[in-house]
């Protein structure tokens, strides 16, 4: 459950970038990830990007049009700070967060995007993001992403306005309680074993044939686990997306598409009148929104007729390990003194199906990406694995003895975070610091101000980390002094007891679930799910890709997806028995 209370869709002003499913056919961009070892446009580091050309000398007249229209309607609203002319034909050619890079690495950490009708504020420097996200937190809202999210989540979380998402935030947080996440281990074991035994019985099947290995789309494999947990840890509902589909999965997939292209689409034309009857794809929107709707409703209704009201802190002692239903449904319903209302029910449930199905699924994918390219590593991981797990799979307890592993999850989130961008918009006028390198005086934004918080930007930042576009696990065992003034640097200790490194050990140099009073409250259960299925899958397998690293294209919407699917080799490991 990555992202912003839940999850940070990509901001709603990129041509919609094509789902990895084909289900999207508007215009589209893609790129190979030449990771690890291409230089972007304007970058002299190593880092992914879409290609080695040089810097363009001309624009052509799509982007001076746009940047004409930029200045004309709101380039001198902002404050005086760096500028960055976007081109709209880079969105043809790559995902936009590469050029935010390239443009980062410019024009310095807070920069102004002169692109189209508006212009952005994009930061990509911690001190600034700390500011904004928790010093601040309260002078910015969602903006337009707000409104694109609201046919979809209503006043879920993420696009809830701020007196809503406080009354729910109360509500809703107490719900991921220790004993709660301690029972949805043996859930996130029990789908992934689903999952295992699939795999398993595909693989008896080529081993007939003389065979000792079976290809798979890996990223279509952990999009259907993801699925099957969050329905039974959520709604206490089993989709079975593993091995069956039905009408209801079929919706979510759908209301999924739709919630990518809407926060990628320049142009909102599904708020023009009648678009929703005339458009097919917005008439296939509501009507899977009304099929999903409908099963949420019934779940709703079950769970009213055996309501248990009580107070929160006995909600919390129950003994959920042995609990038929330990949904978050449940908790919900239950809980004495909250309003329950039907709509606002479906509202927060339906924000936990797209944030908490999308986010685990393109970790894992990552992570397996990644692992694919370092055998090492992956050895590293199986041994530890094997030392830890016993035939019964994780616990709540051996999670927190798989270090490394877990490692590798937060790893994937730092080259690859879900998503790449945060969209926020200033309240009231404000005063954002210079960062590092940036105006001493800092940068004056007037009400109103769309910004964009690169988080991919400041993951790989070559000012806070160290070698930032390596994939190296143990990065985060060992503390790092700051060279910069106004950031503390990285210090495991800053957080003890945390399973997982956080914003408060890099302060705000790493933001993989957001940070602040709105950060996703479920980081925890995310990265828990994460853990099991990626310990489960490396207990009883190897991976290889089955084409070069490069042949894994790369599209973005809410979430980093690969273009066609992670096709892997997959084999029964040969050291175990």
């Amino acid at each position: 459950m990555a992202g912003s209370s839940l999850l940070h869709p990509s901001p709603p002003t990129l041509i919609n970038l094509n789902f990895r499913r084909g289900e999207l056919g508007y215009f589209h961009s893609s790129t190979t990830t030449h990771l690890l070892n291409s230089k972007p446009r304007h970058c002299p580091l190593r880092c992914q990007s879409t290609s080695t050309e040089e810097p363009k000398t001309k624009r052509n007249l799509l982007d001076n049009a746009s940047n004409l229209l930029t200045n004309f309607l709101s380039g001198g609203k902002i404050g005086s700070m760096p500028t960055a002319e976007g081109a709209v034909t880079d969105l043809f050619d790559r995902p936009l967060f590469f050029s935010l890079y390239d443009w980062f690495i410019e024009h310095g950490s807070v920069y102004k995007l002169a692109f189209g009708p508006k212009a952005f504020v994009v930061v990509s420097d911690p001190i600034v993001a700390r500011h904004i996200l928790r010093e601040n937190a309260f002078s910015y809202d969602k903006g337009v992403l707000a409104d694109i999210l609201e046919p979809i989540m209503g006043k879920g979380l993420i696009p809830a306005d701020l007196d809503t998402w406080k009354q729910r935030r109360r509500v809703i947080a107490p719900a991921f309680h220790s004993l709660y996440l301690e029972a949805m281990v043996k859930t996130f074991r029990n789908c992934s074993e689903r999952t295992i035994v699939k795999f398993e019985k595909l693989l008896e099947r080529e081993s007939l044939r003389g065979g000792k290995a079976i290809e798979l789309d890996l990223e279509a494999e952990f999009s259907s686990l993801a699925l099957d947990i969050i329905g039974l840890g959520v709604f206490n509902y089993d989709f079975g997306s593993v091995t069956k589909e039905s009408p209801v999965i079929k919706a979510v997939y759908g209301t999924l598409f739709e919630a990518e292209h809407r926060s990628t689409f320049y142009i909102p034309y599904w708020k023009f009148p009648l678009a929703k009857w005339i458009v097919p794809r917005q008439r296939k929107f509501y009507g899977d929104l009304k099929v999903i709707n409908d099963c949420l409703d019934v779940l709703i209704r079950n769970a009213k007729e055996t309501r248990e009201e009580t107070d929160v802190e006995k909600l919390q002692q129950r003994d959920y390990l042995n609990l038929k239903d330990a949904s978050l449904l449940r908790f919900l319903v239950d809980m004495r003194g909250t309003d329950v209302d039907d709509r606002q029910l479906r509202d927060d449930l339906m924000t936990m199906l797209i944030a908490g199905h999308e986010t685990t699924a393109a970790v894992l994918t990552w992570a397996v990406f990644f692992l694919a390219q370092n055998p090492s590593k992956m050895k590293k991981a199986q041994e530890e694995i094997d030392s830890v797990l016993g035939q019964d799979g994780p616990t709540y307890e051996s999670i927190k003895k798989l270090e490394y592993t877990r490692l590798i999850a937060v790893e994937s989130l730092r080259l690859f975070p879900q998503p790449p961008l945060l969209i926020r918009r200033s309240l009231k006028p404000d005063k954002l610091p210079g960062g590092y390198n940036g105006a001493k005086d800092g940068y004056a934004v007037p009400a109103g101000t769309d910004l964009f918080i690169s988080v991919y930007n400041l993951h790989r930042s070559p000012y806070f980390w160290d070698n930032p576009n390596e994939f190296e696990p143990e990065r985060f065992l060992v503390e790092k002094k700051s060279h910069v003034e106004g950031w503390a640097g990285f210090d495991p200790s800053r957080s003890p007891g945390a399973l997982y490194p956080n914003e408060i050990i890099a302060d705000f140099a790493f933001l993989p679930f957001g940070g602040g009073p709105r950060k996703c409250v479920g980081d925890q259960f995310a990265l828990m799910e994460s853990t099991v299925a990626l310990a489960m899958l490396l207990q009883k397998f190897t991976v290889e890709l089955k084409g070069s690293p490069d042949s894994v294209e790369q599209v973005t919407g809410a979430t980093l997806h690969t273009k066609n699917g992670l096709w892997c080799k997959l084999q029964k490991r040969s050291d175990i028995n």
